[in-house]
């Protein structure tokens, strides 16, 4: 938590305690249902969620833009987002169903009313977003065929709508179908 205020020292006093709230909650659940390697559950501010928050750096959602976290496993990077930014909305996609659960429970547990956690594969997702964001979800030419049809062509924040991805390694191949569309953002 103290690396979160740390790069955010701008958080409210209700964020404050919804991140706090986390460590517990995804113990509580990771218990029940392997949401988080259990390894990585003492990494758990560091790993999953300062990493999710490391889009706030890059970039701020205007209030009523809409999201859809692809693939979202646990929340992440949904969760922290919503959170961070409580005046978007998110949808929070997956196909495994327990997952879905968990991140709909730890919604409600820290009273996230920007969250819709969904369990349902990207492919019949029709609604329409001003983002997608991932988290390592699949190779960058498979996943840009799949959400294209949800970005909505009307901007309404300072960068253009389109997709957000949190990918680690040498993206150079991955991107080079997309020309100079994409960009790379170290964040270390």
């Amino acid at each position: 938590m103290d690396a979160i205020e740390r790069y955010f020292p701008g958080l409210t006093p209700r964020q404050k305690e919804q991140f706090a709230s986390l460590q517990t909650l995804y113990a509580d659940w990771n218990a029940k249902i392997n949401v988080i390697s259990r390894k990585d559950m003492d990494n758990l501010y560091v790993h999953h969620i300062l990493h999710s928050l490391s889009i706030a750096r890059y970039m701020r959602f205007a209030p009523g833009t809409h999201l859809l976290d692809v693939g979202t496993g646990g929340g992440f990077p949904g969760i922290p987002l919503a959170i961070f930014f409580p005046e978007a909305s998110f949808v929070l996609l997956d196909s495994i169903g327990k997952k879905i659960k968990v991140v709909n429970e730890i919604a409600v547990a820290i009273g996230l009313a920007n969250v819709e956690g969904v369990h349902s594969r990207v492919e019949q997702e029709r609604r329409k977003f001003d983002f997608i964001v991932s988290r390592a979800v699949m190779a960058m030419p498979q996943l840009v065929k799949l959400v294209r049809k949800n970005i909505i062509a009307e901007q309404r924040n300072a960068l253009p709508n389109g997709l957000i991805c949190l990918k680690g390694g040498d993206l150079t191949e991955e991107l080079k179908p997309f020309g100079s569309m994409a960009e790379t953002v170290a964040l270390s």
